[in-house]
């Protein structure tokens, strides 16, 4: 009984602030994070148009197919408002049900990238082509790990759930964390389809 207070106690623990210590780290960690991406994304602008051969982005991107992928990773994000809000409300099972969506979802998304990228070297298009093969598999490649890891992170709280009372109403904060992160993710994923993707097909700049 004891543990099980002090257990909840962790989870909502008073700080300065108001946010648990675990989540104020999860929080700077994607602060650092968005300047990690930033700093892709501006250099990828930097070197936009200044490749000297092809091919170019309107060569091999394929808008439909990339932005089918883009509602898969879009649709894993609402899958995971469900987990967390099943969750929340006691029903562990329909929790499970939206948590492996969301995973699968995200698998999906994945399957889609690697499959882009077979396409682009098959066109002639790797890292070492020109500069915008260069910057283009830098920054999706980066943020393609960072899907990586979001789903085995949500696998692992999966399989977690079917230990007794390790995920509870009371203890969701893995979860939300969880979550924070794959929410991050997607906002990242928006920005990228529409500079990398519809700027690079459509103009913009």
């Amino acid at each position: 009984m004891a543990q099980a207070t002090a257990a909840h106690h962790g989870e909502h623990e008073a700080t300065t602030t108001g946010l648990n210590h675990r989540k104020m780290l999860m929080w700077a960690f994607l602060g650092s994070d968005c300047m990690f991406f930033g700093s892709f994304i501006a250099t990828y602008l930097v070197y936009k148009n200044k490749s000297l051969v092809g091919p170019f982005p309107e060569d091999v991107f394929s808008i439909p197919v990339t932005s089918v992928s883009t509602f898969v990773l879009l649709m894993s994000s609402m899958s995971m408002v469900l987990a967390y809000s099943a969750l929340t409300r006691g029903n562990i099972k329909v929790f499970r049900v939206w948590l492996a969506s969301t995973a699968i979802l995200g698998m999906t998304f994945l399957a889609f990238q690697t499959f882009e990228f077979r396409d682009f070297v098959v066109e002639g298009l790797t890292p070492r082509t020109n500069l915008f093969g260069t910057t283009f598999f830098t920054l999706t490649g980066f943020h393609g790990a960072h899907v990586t890891i979001g789903v085995i992170w949500l696998l692992s709280l999966l399989f977690y759930s079917f230990k007794e009372g390790a995920v509870t109403p009371e203890r969701n904060l893995d979860v939300d964390i969880a979550a924070l992160y794959w929410h991050f993710v997607d906002v990242v994923w928006i920005v990228i389809f529409t500079v990398v993707y519809l700027f690079g097909v459509f103009g913009g700049f």
